[in-house]
């Protein structure tokens, strides 16, 4: 449900084969869930649900259908056992093992991460004074993960002193995070143990010893409380110092960038706004509010000197910039506008330095970064050169400065870090991720073009595929979208694409309605009663594929994970027929029973999203298009669903209860196939390499289906 940052951008390649050709035993039976029905009725509408009882997530019985689909998916899968393997070592062969990221600098520290040969986990160091300077480690993953079989760091934070740091680690993958406390000069850990913390919203207060942190209900999962922590001390005597009583906002903690204020955000879920500020000096004060929270109103604050930058949408549908002093905040008579709104540019990101403005800016479906020099009022855009590409301000902690930090990466190009002087306009590449195993981006193609779909709206499609790909209709292709929350899918690199592409795959993003990659309005236009027009871009995207012989019907494969799954889910109620597979990772297709139970991790907050279900109107249009709702007697495309036992976000059983009634409806002899992670949630295995097995079954499953077996 709730967004992701969904790196599942698989890709996919290979020769065609005939359906009949498909490597599936028929001698292996699927297993079956038991019916149990039970009658939901809200609104004098009643919905039988046979597998409602795949909730109890303790009975051994559910346990077992799960672990019995799992040894399915193995015997269906064995005959290309070996290709997952080759593909999986092939994955891991790109990657550099021993390697290590661009230092930043913050204090008197240069911070960075590494990884050795072998290690699964990052190693988190910094260095004093220069990068000659002897390495001190903050945290070994490597080490910190063992006896666990999931294992997260959920950031950190040093103190104003630079000697301790807060840090937060998961070991079960449900987000509920275990706060901690390390001495940086001793090695010491601290006995605080802090549990059900929000990830990564943690602050320090200027005194070293005080410390505020977020507390999620662990039912709802919902950080809902903020308290003061000194250190020490026991935490049960920690200060309860705010309390957000409305279930839609979620709330985030962390301390400005100048380092005068520790803020909490509260947001509901792109509808409305409302910070807090604390003197970070002043510990035991009171939080003030920058400006009340009203419906339809989502603002940003950046703290400079002394006054306020405010993105804000404030009668700017794609946001406007503006400052405010200290002080006035509250008072929007005192608002002055620094960057107007545009109809055709959306304000995404901004970052500010003593004598320039930085803002992250989309238009035409791409990320622009602009540069304004405040001192003499002249601005540039950054030039990158490709047709689709991905490009965002980096972490840049230090005002006086007039070097920018930025990220970039595109279809062809590794994800590469650059450093830009904003006054001699140099830009100096630090670092391009190494891929291993020959890789020359000068083998590969990427496009942009536009499907005009059924309401005559231009949609943009990123593509990419290896030199000499074919587009006479006999390339397989694997469509993948997202489009839910706003969150915009950007045509980045991915190292493991590779293995499909060089099989023959090409691959596209469909950059549908609910996304953001066109301003607000293609997010407004792809979310509550509009959620259809997600789906239909989809369909009519792979539809104009087909028709341009990028593909056929016979080679077109989909993916989509979390709210994607959504989308899977209901693509293949809508159009069975363009597709040849589908995998659906974590996908969320219970949307009508899910959003009526608000004990369900994250479903108040996600009302603004999909609409509130007990409200008739939004039931009827919910009912709709949910995927379970929606399963009818027809053939549908060969399938493949993955979840985790723990899954935050989208509770495991809306995917095992899918399947479960696909087995009963489904007209067809394709595969149909459930993966659970018994030991991770939403977002997969932990360790960078035990992921790319993972995806290396994902792309097993899509290759044998075009008849690659080795």
């Amino acid at each position: 449900m709730k967004q992701t940052c969904f790196t599942l951008i698989t890709t996919l390649t290979l020769y065609s084969m005939t359906q009949a050709q498909t490597l599936q035993p028929t001698s292996v039976a699927a297993p079956k869930a038991a019916v149990k029905p039970k009658v939901l009725e809200i609104h004098g509408d009643k919905r039988t649900d046979n597998y409602y009882y795949l909730n109890e997530r303790e009975n051994p019985e559910v346990i077992n259908y799960l672990k019995a689909e799992n040894a399915y998916l193995e015997q269906v899968l064995a005959p290309v056992k070996s290709l997952q393997d080759k593909l999986f070592e092939e994955m891991k062969g790109r990657i550099k093992q021993q390697d290590e990221s661009v230092p930043y600098k913050e204090g008197n520290y240069f911070y960075y991460t590494r990884y050795i040969t072998g290690g699964e986990y990052p190693i988190y160091c910094r260095k004093k004074g220069s990068l000659q300077g002897p390495e001190e480690v903050m945290f070994d993953g490597n080490e910190m993960a063992k006896g666990h079989n999931y294992y997260q760091i959920g950031g950190f934070e040093v103190s104003d002193n630079e000697e301790l740091a807060i840090f937060a680690e998961d070991t079960v993958s449900r987000r509920l995070f275990t706060l901690r406390v390390k001495n940086l000069k001793t090695g010491q850990l601290y006995p605080e143990a802090i549990p059900n913390t929000e990830v990564g919203s943690f602050a320090w207060a200027t005194d070293n010893k005080t410390l505020f942190y977020i507390k999620k209900d662990p039912q709802t999962l919902l950080g809902y409380q903020v308290y003061r922590h000194v250190l020490g001390t026991d935490a049960k005597n920690d200060v309860l110092v705010y309390e957000e009583e409305d279930n839609q906002f979620y709330m985030g903690l962390e301390r400005s960038k100048s380092k005068k204020y520790i803020m909490i955000g509260s947001d509901h879920n792109g509808v409305s706004t409302e910070y807090r500020l604390l003197n970070a000096s002043q510990p035991t004060g009171q939080f003030t509010v920058f400006l009340p929270r009203e419906k339809g109103h989502e603002y940003d604050i950046v703290h400079y000197k002394d006054k306020f930058y405010v993105r804000t949408n404030w009668k700017a549908e794609n946001f406007r910039l503006m400052e405010v002093p200290e002080g006035k905040t509250t008072d929007r008579t005192a608002w002055k506008e620094v960057i107007a709104h545009r109809p055709d540019v959306y304000l995404a990101d901004l970052d500010v330095f003593a004598n320039h403005l930085v803002l992250g800016e989309r238009k035409a479906g791409l990320t622009n970064i602009r540069v304004i020099n405040q001192k003499t009022k002249t601005d540039e855009y950054l030039d990158f050169g490709e047709p689709a590409y991905v490009a965002g301000i980096g972490y840049n902690p230090d005002f006086n400065t007039n070097v920018l930090r930025y990220g970039y990466s595109s279809l062809t190009t590794p994800s590469s870090t650059f450093d830009y002087n904003m006054d001699t306009k140099e830009k100096t590449l630090l670092k391009q991720q190494e891929v291993l195993g020959g890789f020359d981006k000068n083998n590969y193609v990427s496009e942009r073009v536009y499907a005009t779909v059924r309401d005559g709206v231009k949609v943009p499609i990123s593509l990419v595929y290896r030199k000499g790909t074919k587009k006479d209709g006999s390339a397989p292709l694997l469509q993948y979208s997202y489009g839910s929350y706003g969150y915009s899918t950007d045509p980045g690199f991915s190292s493991t694409r590779l293995s499909l592409l060089d099989r023959g795959f090409i691959f596209a993003i469909a950059h549908i309605r609910g996304g953001q990659e066109m301003g607000r309005r293609w997010y407004e236009d792809g979310k509550m009663l509009k959620k259809k027009n997600t789906f239909n871009d989809f369909v009519d995207v792979s539809e104009y594929l087909i028709k341009n012989k990028y593909t056929s019907a016979d080679k077109l494969f989909a993916m989509g994970g979390s709210a994607g799954g959504l989308l899977m889910g209901a693509i293949i109620n809508q159009a069975p027929q363009l597709y040849r597979g589908v995998v659906a990772a974590v996908p969320f297709v219970d949307v009508v029973t899910t959003m009526l139970d608000e004990s369900i991790p994250l479903t108040t907050g996600e009302f603004e999203e999909w609409g509130n279900p007990k409200q008739k109107v939004y039931y009827d249009y919910m009912k709709s298009y949910s995927p379970y709702d929606n399963v009818e007697k027809k053939a549908y495309p060969n399938l493949l669903v993955t979840t985790g036992l723990h899954d935050s976000q989208v509770q495991y059983w809306e995917p095992a209860k899918w399947v479960a009634k696909l087995r009963t409806m489904k007209t067809d002899n394709n595969q149909l196939l459930l993966h659970t992670n018994m030991e991770a949630g939403h977002g997969g295995a932990s360790g960078r390499f035990q992921a790319l097995k993972e995806i290396a079954l994902e792309y097993a499953f899509i290759l044998n289906l075009v008849g690659e077996r080795q």
